[in-house]
Order: structure tokens, then C-alpha cells, then sequence
């Protein structure tokens, strides 16, 4: 498979679609809801532009997508003008959107009817992990049309693993956003503990990033959330998107998320502060700033 598709040229796609056409070798059409973007992604990677999604899929071997949210995906994928519209049988679309595992579940069934693969595939690694392809892809779908897109996937990744059936994927990203939302929160508490103990904190990250409460979190945000720097990174608005899909499910499966549920409100906090747009280390403020 040579020729690809991307529909959602955002924060993450921007870099995904380029690495598709640079590092992957892939033949590129890209789509964005807003134009002018569109437009700035060929005229920096060359490829080529479409002014729909259902233009962008017509002849492409895999359809990439990453936009908003169920919503946003429904409305690049169905109706007469989606991704769908422009698929042939035999062809398979990769969503790299973090979403609901319904809605997964939900286009890879109308795909199969049209004969079309479908792989839930969200990613983690934020902004970074895109501009320097080494995202982490979760994947839920059939293992045969997930080997047929595993390489095209791993041109923007450094692992890429199928974790089950359709919605497999999204699962896991759930479980990695309730992983961080409370790893954050004890991050934030220690930080701040130390900052009015009066301690050295660039020591103190120093010293226990090296030991058992070393995380990605604290050697990456430890010393921007004692600085109070948050105008970076992934949003709090993202977030709690993320968090609203995760206590949702919750609330289908039975799990108890008390401290998601919690971290949650704080994160609602930190929106009415003006904080849509902080990095989500922005927890911290709270406690800085009572």
C-alpha cells in the first residue's frame, strides 16, 4: 500500500501526515476542515490537497484520521461527502482520534458492511511525540487488517501494538488518561510540598526522577509546574474531553473512578481560572495559587 490519506491536519495530525509522506515514503492527500492549513501542510511536504474527506479517500489504500472527538469523526467518515463515501472494498481506515470505544465499535461494523477495515488507533506522546514520530498507538480491530497498516502506522510511532477487538484501543487509551490524570495531581502535591518546605526542587526532581517515582511526567513538566509555566503542551480542555469519555465508559463497566472523578473537577478549576489551554501539569496551580 502506497497511497494514503489524512483528514484532521490539528496539533497531532499536522506531524502524523508529515511523517507519512517523508519518512513513510507514502504517496499523501491531505484534508482539514479549515483550508488554509490544508493548503500550508502541501506547501511544505508537497502531496496533495482535497476539498472533502470523500475526495481525500477516493484511491487511497488506508484513510488516516485524528480530529476532536465522536462527533468530529462521524462527520469526516459518513455521510455523502465522507471518507467512507470515497472508499473502495478492500481498503482500511485508521483512526488515530482519542474517542468513545461506541463509536469505534460503531464505524467499524457500517465499514465492514461496505467491506471496508476499520483499526481504532488513538496515540500518546502529546505534541513532541508527533514532531518527532515516536508516538505510542494503541489499536483495537482484526489482527489481518491491522498487519496490512502496522508499518504505515509505525512512520509516526516508535510502538504500535493491537490490543484487541474493535474499541481495544480506545479502552487503552482510557486507561492511560486515568493513569496520568492521577499521576499529575501526586506530582503536583509533592512539588508544591516541596517548594514551601523551601527545598531545592531542580535537586530534588533530580534525585527522585531516578528512583521509584520517576515518571515522563516529572522529568518533563517537574520543573515548568514549580515555575508556574503551563503555555504549552496538552491542553486542559483536551483533557477533560478525555476524562468525560473515560467516566463514561466507567459508568457502563462498573469501575469505580473516584480520584478520575475528583481530578476531573479540579481540572473544571483550572478552566475557570482561564486555564482551557495550560499543559495539564497546570494542576499545580491550584495549589500555588489557593
Amino acid at each position: 500500500m502506497t497511497t494514503v490519506a489524512f483528514l484532521g491536519l490539528g496539533v497531532m495530525g499536522y506531524h502524523m501526515a508529515a511523517h507519512l509522506k517523508s519518512k513513510g515514503g507514502y504517496d499523501v492527500t491531505v484534508y482539514n476542515r479549515t483550508k488554509a492549513k490544508a493548503e500550508k501542510w502541501v506547501g511544505e511536504h508537497g502531496g496533495k490537497l482535497a476539498d472533502t474527506p470523500k475526495e481525500a479517500a477516493n484511491g487511497a489504500d488506508i484513510v488516516f484520521a485524528c480530529v476532536g472527538n465522536d462527533a468530529d469523526l462521524r462527520s469526516v467518515v459518513l455521510g455523502d461527502e465522507g471518507a467512507f463515501a470515497g472508499m473502495s472494498a478492500g481498503t482500511i481506515f485508521v483512526d488515530n482520534t482519542t474517542a468513545s470505544a461506541d463509536v469505534a465499535r460503531e464505524l467499524y461494523a457500517i465499514g465492514k458492511e461496505k467491506g471496508i477495515g476499520f483499526i481504532d488507533a488513538p496515540v500518546s506522546g502529546g505534541e513532541a511525540g508527533a514532531v518527532n514520530g515516536v508516538l505510542t498507538v494503541m489499536c483495537g480491530g482484526d489482527s489481518g487488517i491491522y498487519e496490512h497498516v502496522e508499518t504505515a502506522i509505525m512512520s509516526f510511532a516508535k510502538s504500535c501494538k493491537l490490543m484487541g477487538e474493535s474499541g481495544a484501543g480506545q479502552l487503552t487509551k482510557m486507561v492511560n488518561q486515568i493513569c496520568i490524570a492521577g499521576l499529575l495531581q501526586g506530582l503536583s502535591e509533592g512539588m508544591n510540598f516541596g517548594q514551601k518546605a523551601g527545598l531545592d526542587m531542580e535537586k530534588v526532581i533530580d534525585v527522585i526522577s531516578k528512583g521509584a517515582a520517576g515518571s515522563w511526567q516529572m522529568e518533563n513538566r517537574g520543573s515548568t509546574m514549580c515555575a508556574e509555566e503551563f503555555d504549552f503542551g496538552f491542553a486542559v480542555d483536551w483533557m477533560r474531553k478525555d476524562l468525560a469519555i473515560c467516566l463514561g465508559e466507567a459508568r457502563n463497566n462498573g469501575a469505580r473512578l473516584p480520584v478520575t472523578a475528583l481530578i476531573d473537577q479540579y481540572y473544571a478549576q483550572v478552566q475557570d481560572r482561564g486555564g482551557n489551554r495550560w499543559d495539564t501539569s497546570s494542576l499545580v496551580h491550584l495549589l500555588q495559587n489557593p
